[in-house]
């Protein structure tokens, strides 16, 4: 009897410590009767227990790209640095504090990492059950900024907060992303021509609203992102031919209307007619290209620049901030900068095929046509090889909004990757 008892007392203890370490398969193992039973369930228990130790999940910042992350800081921090270069002598001459604007980019970066953070340690699966409260949102940002808005050189874009300047168009870009990954992933089959229809009307308010404002860049920009995310999603060619040829006209209609002002006209002519072209429609872009072609192979070395020191080249902070590298660090500087914006949209683009879904893939694409059209169309404009579209270079252009969004959206491609498929 007590034998009986104490291996039978002995099987149960071995099956629930089977149970609770194992689960039903190791459970299972030691359903022997006996001390031969409680052996097997003790065997299996040892053999079983180090493999689902061993497998137990990470936490997700283990998980994290570390190349797209150190990628993207060397951009952030090498943008602070070069920012400081090109404005410091100007402001000494006018005796300003040399590190104004060093100080208050280092700020937009600290808080734009800890966007990146927030947004990469959040499940970007979650991102479709408040989809269409982040777009309604940023709908009501876009309206409120044409009513209450500030103005600054005939552009009425931002919030004035606290002293700074917070612009909606800006973050507009991020939810379109969100918002047409949300529709596009629940047609797993693909779109047919009232999806399509649907998804540019999705669009085109955000995008008339910002052209409105007026920001003529950033209207482009969400047009090239609607384009590469259809194209992502799978809409058949001759449907992409014609949403090409309708932003086409939408840009002529916003023209005419008078959405687009005269200024910003002149520039997309200039680009067209150069030699036709007033001075001030081109001279922008002439001092920039003179800055890159004096910095030749080497550079004349940071912080050595005299055009974008002294601010001959306008807006050498923000839109031309290119032209700064150039002269400073010449072609091979100017080259560096470049391949490390390749490794970037690598890793953007190689998280896109690693998704385990379709919005996360869509997520990608969008996050990917963002960075690279933003990069070519400022570099571009600064080589006076595309029209100047105000569009600012990911990471280094001057500016709080532009920083904290590109960095939400670099906390984007973190997220999907560190759930994706290894």
């Amino acid at each position: 009897m007590d034998g009986t008892g104490s291996a039978g007392g002995s099987h149960v203890a071995g099956g629930e410590r089977a149970r609770l370490r194992g689960g039903p398969l190791v459970a299972s193992a030691g359903s022997g009767h006996g001390e031969a039973g409680n052996l097997v369930a003790r065997s299996t228990l040892v053999n079983y227990a180090p493999a689902t130790i061993a497998t137990r999940p990470r936490h997700v910042s283990a998980r994290f790209d570390l190349v797209l992350l150190a990628s993207t800081m060397v951009l952030a921090v090498g943008g602070v640095i070069i920012i400081y270069s090109a404005t410091r002598g100007n402001l000494s001459l006018a005796r300003l504090d040399p590190h104004y604007y060093l100080k208050r980019q280092a700020v937009f970066v600290v808080l734009g990492v800890v966007v990146m953070a927030a947004v990469a340690l959040f499940d970007y699966r979650r991102l479709e059950q408040i989809s269409t409260v982040l777009y309604v949102a940023i709908l009501v940002g876009l309206l409120g900024v044409l009513a209450l808005g500030s103005s600054s050189q005939g552009s009425q874009r931002w919030f004035s907060v606290g002293g700074q300047q917070l612009q909606p168009s800006e973050f507009a870009t991020v939810v379109l992303i969100i918002a047409i990954a949300t529709y596009c992933s629940r047609r797993p089959d693909g779109l047919d021509f009232r999806d399509m229809v649907r998804v540019v009307l999705l669009a085109a308010v955000p995008i008339l609203l910002v052209i409105k404002q007026p920001d003529l860049g950033t209207g482009i920009v969400m047009m090239v992102i609607l384009m590469v995310m259809l194209a992502a999603a799978g809409i058949p060619g001759r449907y992409l031919v014609l949403l090409i040829v309708g932003a086409v006209l939408l840009v002529i209609l916003a023209i005419n209307v008078g959405l687009v002002k005269h200024y910003q006209i002149d520039r997309l002519t200039s680009f067209i007619s150069p030699n036709g072209a007033s001075q001030n429609a081109i001279y922008n872009v002439t001092q920039a290209k003179e800055a890159i072609a004096v910095g030749g192979v080497f550079g004349q070395g940071l912080f050595h620049g005299a055009l974008t020191n002294l601010a001959y080249v306008p807006e050498q902070k923000t839109d031309f901030i290119f032209s700064a590298v150039g002269e400073q660090l010449g072609f091979v500087g100017a080259g560096v900068l470049l391949m490390v914006y390749g490794v970037v949209a690598w890793r953007v683009l190689r998280t896109a095929q690693l998704a385990r879904d379709n919005f996360g893939r869509l997520l990608c694409s969008g996050v990917f046509a963002l960075l690279v059209f933003s990069i070519f169309e400022n570099v571009g404009m600064n080589m006076g090889i595309m029209p100047v579209a105000g569009i600012p270079l990911p990471f280094l252009s001057y500016g709080g909004s532009s920083v904290v969004v590109f960095f939400a959206a670099i906390g984007l491609t973190l997220s999907v990757n560190a759930r994706s498929v290894r």
